[in-house]
């Protein structure tokens, strides 16, 4: 079997590629040259960064190949562009779905198979499963380590993307790959796993679009307004908050308030009180049925609506292929439109889509 490796230089992805050799399989390592810091001055000799020069060292400890493939352009306007765009339209986007969808089991993919490969592997702790018969489908499904599982970050592939994926690291924990690491004697070759989105390294959101769409900074304020349309104070940019945020609204209470809405339309930040934030039910779209044909009738699951939100029981309610209308049996704190939303069934992705609007 050749498996090309999606290896961005993290202890997941190297593991992902030793098992797999470990298995007998043809191991190809394949690493994403991307527009982020790190790789801005990449190939100033006209050869490596040094994120780069560190995995290909990696790499060979191994005996695994590796190809670099510069993915910038690609990165930019599939996942770097819509990520701005949203944000300066009211919403809070996921950009690493949208990479997974369109730039690892997209583009990458298809250099895999252009370079001779049958899959792509990754280092996401998640489970797919073969259909049982020529009428099933490709199922996706968490990962045995609960607490690392990424199924909710994979929720958009199809089933041919599905078909050719693999994930090595489906039944074991993050704990164990980390023991591997320390007694092969790579534990200080990986840096703490960071939280932030790739590019923007710092989390500093507000610095970042303030240089990539050039903004004048005065010219992005305008008012904070409570539910009543009360005056509370003034905002930096509507891209600058997300709902539920407490932190940097600069409003002296003796209760807190927390971003329940920003409207770019008319430059506000609504805002209210925490009980404001929660709500029953909110509408989906650009639906995607991973695991199951897209249904007819409402259905029984549970939802997710971020990564770290602990599933809850629902009803989902089809409106056609590609929408959705949600109702929680219990209302669920800050529905975050841009947000995704996945659905599942115990362990089986359902499917998932965009948060549109409570």
């Amino acid at each position: 079997m050749r498996v090309a490796v999606a290896m961005s230089g993290g202890v997941d992805s190297l593991r992902a590629a030793v098992l797999l050799k470990e298995m007998g399989c043809s191991v190809t390592g394949i690493h994403m040259r991307l527009p982020i810091p790190e790789a801005e001055d990449a190939v100033r000799d006209g050869t490596y960064t040094k994120r780069e020069e560190q995995l290909l060292t990696l790499a060979a400890e191994f005996s695994i190949p590796l190809t670099i493939v510069d993915m910038r352009r690609g990165f930019e306007e599939k996942v770097v562009r819509p990520f701005l765009e949203a944000y300066q339209a009211g919403r809070t986007p996921n950009p690493c779905i949208v990479c997974n969808i369109e730039i690892k089991f997209g583009v990458l993919l298809r250099e895999a198979i252009e370079m001779g490969m049958d899959f792509l592997a990754t280092g996401h702790y998640a489970r797919v499963f073969p259909p049982e018969s020529s009428k099933d489908r490709f199922k996706l499904l968490r990962g045995k380590d609960t607490s690392k599982d990424q199924s909710y970050f994979l929720y958009g592939l199809t089933q041919s993307q599905l078909a050719r994926a693999v994930f090595p690291l489906a039944s074991r924990t993050k704990v164990e790959t980390l023991a591997w690491a320390k007694a092969v004697g790579l534990s200080s070759s990986f840096r703490e796993e960071s939280q932030e989105i790739c590019f923007i390294p710092d989390g500093n959101y507000q610095e970042f679009f303030m240089r990539r769409l050039q903004l004048d900074p005065d010219a992005q304020k305008g008012l904070i307004l409570d539910e009543e349309g009360n005056r509370l104070g003034e905002h930096k940019g509507v891209f600058a908050y997300t709902v539920g945020q407490r932190r940097g609204l600069g409003i002296s209470s003796s209760a807190p308030y927390y971003v329940l809405a920003m409207d770019p339309v008319a430059n506000v930040v609504r805002v209210g009180r925490q009980q404001d934030l929660y709500c029953r039910g909110f509408h989906v779209e650009k639906t995607n049925w991973v695991s199951i044909p897209p249904p007819i009738a409402a259905l029984r699951g549970q939802v997710r609506i971020r990564n770290q939100h602990l599933p809850a029981s629902a009803t989902i309610d089809p409106r056609g292929e590609t929408y959705a209308v949600v109702t929680f049996d219990k209302p669920q704190r800050a529905v975050t439109p841009g947000q995704a939303a996945v659905f599942y069934d115990g362990d089986l992705v359902l499917g998932g889509g965009v948060i549109r609007r409570r």
